[in-house]
């Protein structure tokens, strides 16, 4: 039983609508889910992906109308990380989006602060793109590489960690997939979750293996939830002891449970129950752009 590297990370922003722009518009990811927080329906959630919706390819947002600029700190993740094919492709990207090139890499910032890297891609895993016409094929985001952490005493983790299984470094490592951890010493002012910071990262595990997975965070010393249906994915949440929110989520059911491949993330989808409430839901949560919709006309 082995984690698959990263399923996905949720983030926070203030402005849907500059995030679905960026995200599905300057990176070329995919909107493949356009719904709720199921713990909080009035907040959008969004999801960006390769062509699929594949676990390992997932970043994701909370959308808090206005929120303010927020700062990564000590127990936050700070900088989510994407792989590329080549050095090109780092160039190609530097180029559109800007940020700064150093050893095969890229780092820049999304619109509200958020810290993202490209780097080139060694792993020989699949790449997970998405189709995107100003995006040249061979430049395409191909799916995490993974996630940086700060952490003032890295070593509060060992122990979960290594009962998750990941390897020395720190890296989930499963048959298909792979996703790096890696912690930094903090800077001196203390983090603040808003607009532009990571609420949790997730990593992925097959079907129908939580209650094993909660028995690995117990015997690592973490505190699991039990295990909750996201009806997209079924998921654990706990903090690891560094202070970062994980989640373990299944890959599967998928984003197709209740909308076609052809037309995801194209109109707002609720879970079951939820649906009962869609009109009111509508109208509160802003319009936004269709940007499959927007290319087929």
């Amino acid at each position: 039983m082995k984690l698959e590297g990263v399923h996905h990370v949720t983030c926070i922003t203030g402005d849907a609508t500059a995030n679905v722009e960026f995200y599905a518009g300057e990176l070329g990811l995919r909107m493949v889910k356009k719904t709720v927080n199921q713990d909080d329906p009035t907040v959008y959630h969004l999801f960006y992906a390769d062509e699929r919706g594949s676990a390992g390819a997932d970043i994701t947002f909370f959308e808090y109308p206005g929120a303010s600029k927020g700062r990564a700190g000590d127990g936050m993740v700070h900088t989510v990380a994407f792989r590329v094919g080549s050095e090109e492709s780092l160039e190609f990207w530097r180029t559109r989006v800007g940020g700064k090139l150093d050893a095969r890499s890229l780092l820049f910032e999304d619109p509200e602060g958020l810290t993202l890297q490209l780097v080139v891609d060694d792993s020989g895993e699949p790449p997970l793109t998405a189709d995107a016409p100003d995006v040249p094929e061979e430049h395409r985001i191909r799916g995490f590489a993974g996630v940086r952490a700060y952490a003032a005493a890295p070593e509060r983790s060992d122990a979960l960690l290594r009962a998750l299984g990941f390897e020395e470094g720190w890296v989930a490592r499963g048959g298909r997939r792979s996703g790096f951890y890696i912690y930094d010493a903090p800077p001196e002012a203390r983090g603040l979750q808003a607009g532009g910071t990571v609420h949790h990262v997730a990593w992925a595990s097959e079907p129908d293996e939580h209650e094993a997975w909660r028995e690995r965070v117990i015997e690592g010393g973490g505190q699991p939830t039990p295990v909750i249906d996201r009806f997209y994915f079924k998921s654990i949440y706990f903090r690891e002891p560094s202070g970062v929110l994980f989640e373990i989520a299944t890959i599967g059911p998928g984003f197709t449970a209740d909308e076609p491949f052809e037309t995801l993330g194209e109109t707002l989808s609720l879970p079951p129950n939820y649906e009962q409430y869609r009109e009111q839901v509508e109208k509160i949560l802003t319009p936004l752009p269709n940007p499959r919709a927007a290319r087929r006309a």
